[in-house]
């Protein structure tokens, strides 16, 4: 059976490790409820062995599922961030070597080598800047 100062360290360490996880609120409110269930244990410290478990998961349930979404729009989490895939049509690349019309060559975009087809009439010389039309798993389909 958990004491009241146990439940404390439990929600210290779960809002500990809300730090280190990016932005998801999950341990955060189960920290908050470990630290409610201490505080109310604390101040009855009467209640049966259950009783500490049951004000936890409630309080876990009920604060993640009315607070954790007003709280990830507001700092707009709910939307992804970061280069999608998707995003690379139409960027620049590099030409790491010679890629012949519908040949297959090497490119550099965003600090990556890609794999790369000319899609193109005309090969790609060696440091030129072919345009990426589209992409297709890891292959890009870039043309002069």
């Amino acid at each position: 059976m958990l004491t009241w100062w146990m439940w404390m360290i439990v929600g210290l360490v779960l809002l500990a490790c809300e730090m280190i996880t990016p932005g998801t609120f999950f341990f955060m409110f189960l920290g908050i409820s470990g630290l409610l269930t201490g505080l109310v244990f604390w101040i009855a410290p009467d209640l049966p062995g259950w009783a500490p478990w049951l004000l936890f998961s409630v309080f876990s349930a009920v604060s993640v599922a009315y607070f954790r979404k007003p709280l990830m729009e507001k700092f707009k989490l709910n939307v992804k961030h970061g280069h999608k895939v998707d995003s690379l049509v139409g960027e620049t690349a590099l030409a790491l070597e010679d890629i012949a019309a519908g040949a297959i060559g090497k490119v550099e975009l965003r600090g990556a080598s890609w794999t790369a087809q000319n899609t193109g009439d005309q090969p790609i010389q060696r440091s030129a800047r072919p345009k990426v039309e589209r992409v297709e798993g890891l292959t890009l389909y870039v043309r002069n």
